[in-house]
């Protein structure tokens, strides 16, 4: 009776380790499952749309392309460039990459999209690039232009996929259309909820491309991912978002790029505080931004002392929790601000600037600056955001 017992309780053991194993199975992203599309590239001619982030089980993506024979023509770079070396915002120029040879476009430079010229080498464009799932990231804004080019140029485009670490929420006001700009062109809300790939599906699927063209397009999915998947970077995806937390306190923190607070840019946790030194006696916590070449050059309030908030030690959980964005810190840092006609003027700082742009909206900062509740905010994003999550459904490749 004992044996058969103990048999009974090492069968059940076996299957919830079985069980375990099976969630627990390692996400792979589109790069890593070569089996799956070198075949395809192979005897073509390929660009590639790539950054530091490209990787092929650790190997740069376009080494690994080169090392499997595959003709790789050219590679587009994005914002902070293709080596990741480029300050936020900084120009990148067009140039040789030392390490392999090949030209390197800049799409962050001059131009924004790949030219008529540019293509007329190439079969095929490859897009692998990781995103964090906010409209303001400007690599989705990269991979709309890519499409444009290629559906202009009647080319075939390859999105190899990638997590959404921020994809278990959607939120904010949707990009109203007479505030397109550089930090964004898709009318969606600040959080997306999608991976790169099915987001390309939605701006094809949607008609956001200039003269209703489609993009020919191949996406290369994503294994053992949802929606729900806690998904840890392996590399970071620009030198200021540098930790897993910086990357989940993004879509809340970029905001403040429109006013005069410090995110931290110049320090080595770069969106994880929030300071002026115009709140001293307003906060205990402290940071100094630097320069710091590479990463953040004449940062906002160099060398002099910022007072305000640490988020280093915030709960992300907080926003898998709510589903939402965290307005609290701009509401409650606006409130605390002594100058507040100076809070929201870009004159009066170095960062991106113009907050109604990163907003999307015009009405949240007026908002602010008239004390208008939270949850009124909240509801001034209606119905907008409950139609594009409606629509999103759409397009999505996992669940």
């Amino acid at each position: 009776m004992v044996l058969k017992y103990g048999f009974f309780v090492l069968c059940f053991l076996i299957s919830v380790c079985g069980q375990g194993q099976a969630i627990r199975k390692p996400i792979l992203t589109g790069a890593d499952q070569t089996d799956r599309y070198f075949p395809l590239l192979r005897g073509k001619r390929v660009a590639l749309v790539a950054n530091p982030t490209s990787t092929i089980s650790g190997t740069a993506t376009v080494d690994s392309l080169l090392h499997a024979g595959i003709q790789v023509v050219k590679v587009f770079g994005p914002e902070h460039g293709f080596r990741g070396k480029a300050s936020n915002g900084a120009l990148v120029s067009d140039s040789r990459d030392p390490e392999t040879g090949i030209p390197i476009i800049s799409l962050y430079g001059h131009k924004s999209k790949p030219s008529k010229e540019d293509l007329q080498d190439v079969d095929i464009v490859v897009f692998d690039i990781q995103d964090v799932g906010t409209r303001f990231y400007t690599y989705i804004i990269t991979l709309q232009q890519v499409m444009q080019s290629c559906a202009e140029n009647h080319k075939l485009l390859m999105v190899l996929d990638r997590p959404n670490p921020n994809g278990f929420y959607v939120d904010g006001p949707v990009l109203e259309d007479s505030l397109r700009s550089g930090v964004g062109l898709q009318p969606i809300p600040i959080v997306h909820g999608m991976t790169v790939g099915e987001l390309a599906r939605m701006i094809n699927g949607e008609n956001w491309l200039k003269g209703q063209v489609r993009c020919m397009l191949r996406i290369i999915r994503l294994t053992n991912y949802t929606h729900n998947s806690n998904y840890i970077l392996p590399v970071v995806p620009s030198p200021n978002l540098n930790s897993q937390q910086s990357i989940f306190l993004y879509p809340s923190l970029c905001l403040f790029e429109g006013t005069v607070v410090s995110l931290g840019r110049g320090t080595l946790f770069p969106f994880t505080v929030l300071g002026a030194p115009a709140l001293k006696g307003k906060y205990g916590f402290t940071f100094k931004p630097e320069s710091i070449p590479g990463m953040s050059e004449n940062p906002l309030y160099q060398d002099s002392i910022c007072y305000g908030i640490d988020l280093r030690d915030y709960d992300p959980d907080s926003f898998r929790k709510t589903g939402q964005l965290n307005l609290h810190w701009l509401i409650e840092l606006y409130q605390a601000y002594p100058m507040k006609e100076k809070f929201f003027d870009a004159s009066q700082s170095k960062q991106i600037g113009n907050f109604d742009k990163l907003a999307g909206v015009g009405s949240l900062r007026k908002q602010i600056i008239a004390g208008v509740p939270e949850s009124a905010i909240r509801k001034s994003w209606e119905p907008a955001l409950s139609e594009f999550k409606k629509r999103r459904k759409k397009y999505l490749l996992y669940k």
